[in-house]
């Protein structure tokens, strides 16, 4: 087909079109679903890139394709950025668990692990999977909407969780309180009927922007100041490659304290690595390639990686974790592959990309949002990758839950 040849279906009366876009035609599996907004040319792209990416896929499960890359053994062991705290006798509990990213956090910092509450059944399977002697309540018993709070008042000191970031994010259109994903509402209601002496709860940074402090002051703090027992709230905002995590992605973080002295013996958790200053006194944090074990080549000049998307809300099935065609340049110029995520590293070697980049495994994906190599993916790929990308880097909840600590242990 001509590059300018038109496409059967582009001219299709719609609004769209008049403004030279073209609506998918893969019918959407999900109410919330917002599909990109595309020109011809490129849903005929993406549609093309599709079919090589299939062909591959044939060609590699029929053994008739030579792998372009070792087995990669990462450099990075995520372990390291965040060393396994001494029990602190502190309870938590965590709300919107997903894939675990607080969790493995919290624990890692020295709480104890209380109960995870996670509405997706495949996201309770893998907390499930990795510690079997916790409490996990998944599907319809993991909604948090449904919970009588009240009986774990007095069993819980600090509740923890991230509330869907979509009504928030750009992804997400930026709906607020309108998106009927917004789960602040119902975080709050948590917090005021267990009354933990503290809580942490992190989102998208654009929650912390002015679009949405109208929002923030009267859903979150001011309920919270007003409660008996009263909070007091700290907001900050961190970066995961200040905690040695190989990847760009920003998130606000709210850590609330019953207690004043606690409130005023907080401080916002320091940066334990630096990303390209050669001044710091602080260990650097690895590139995307070096922490993945890739070979350092001209070709590909090391970076961070782009942040992970997660694809769990969509028309179909996504192995896919470029959240932009910004991001897609990124992923190309580290020579990643971000388009189709391998179940294992072995698969991905044995399937190679049709541009020559390196194909990311679960495990690669894993290791760039800093979850431990020891916890595993249970469940499809498409699944494990998006809990991966909806989750907090646990090196950064980590970083946030030895602060909290800290300022209870100084109340």
């Amino acid at each position: 087909m001509s590059s300018n040849e038109p496409l059967a279906w582009e001219d299709e009366q719609t609004d769209l079109a008049v403004e030279g876009l073209v609506p998918s035609r893969i019918p959407s599996t999900h109410p919330l679903h917002q599909p990109r907004s595309l020109t011809a040319r490129e849903r005929e792209r993406y549609r093309r890139m599709a079919q090589r990416s299939r062909e591959q896929s044939r060609r590699a499960a029929a053994g008739e394709l030579d792998s372009l890359h070792e087995v990669n053994v990462p450099t990075l062991d995520t372990r390291d950025l965040m060393p396994r705290l001494e029990p602190s006798g502190l309870r938590a509990l965590s709300l919107y668990s997903g894939g675990g990213g607080l969790d493995v956090a919290f624990e890692r910092a020295g709480l104890e692990h209380v109960a995870s509450y996670e509405i997706l059944d495949h996201a309770a399977s893998t907390l499930a999977r990795n510690r079997p002697e916790w409490e996990v309540h998944g599907g319809a018993d993991g909604d948090v909407h449904g919970v009588q709070w009240r009986d774990w008042r007095g069993k819980v000191d600090v509740l923890h969780g991230g509330p869907p970031c979509q009504p928030f994010s750009n992804a997400g259109r930026q709906q607020g309180h309108l998106d009927p994903r917004d789960c602040w509402p119902a975080t709050v209601k948590a917090i005021r009927a267990i009354q933990p002496v503290a809580f942490v709860a992190e989102n998208v940074p654009a929650l912390a922007s002015t679009k949405f402090a109208q929002y923030v002051r009267e859903v979150i703090t001011e309920p919270l100041e007003r409660s008996r027992p009263r909070y007091y709230v700290h907001r900050v905002v961190l970066e995961a490659r200040s905690f040695g995590v190989p990847q760009v992605r920003k998130r606000v973080v709210f850590i609330g304290f019953r207690s004043k002295k606690a409130y005023d013996a907080f401080c916002a958790p320091a940066p334990t690595h630096a990303w390209n200053n050669p001044e710091s006194d602080l260990p650097p944090t690895m590139g995307v390639r070096e922490a993945l074990g890739l070979p350092q080549v001209d070709e590909y000049p090391d970076g961070l990686a782009p942040t992970v998307r997660s694809g769990l809300t969509g028309p179909r099935y996504t192995t896919s974790i470029c959240n932009s065609t910004s991001a897609a340049k990124s992923w190309a110029t580290l020579g990643l592959w971000p388009n189709g995520v391998a179940a294992t590293r072995e698969a991905a070697s044995a399937f190679p990309t049709d541009s020559g980049a390196f194909r990311l495994s679960v495990a690669d994906v894993a290791l760039i949002q800093g979850f431990p190599p020891t916890w595993i993916w249970p469940t499809a790929v498409y699944q494990a990758v998006g809990q991966i990308g909806n989750a907090v880097p646990p090196p950064l909840g980590w970083a946030v839950a030895k602060s909290v600590t800290e300022a209870l242990a100084l109340a």
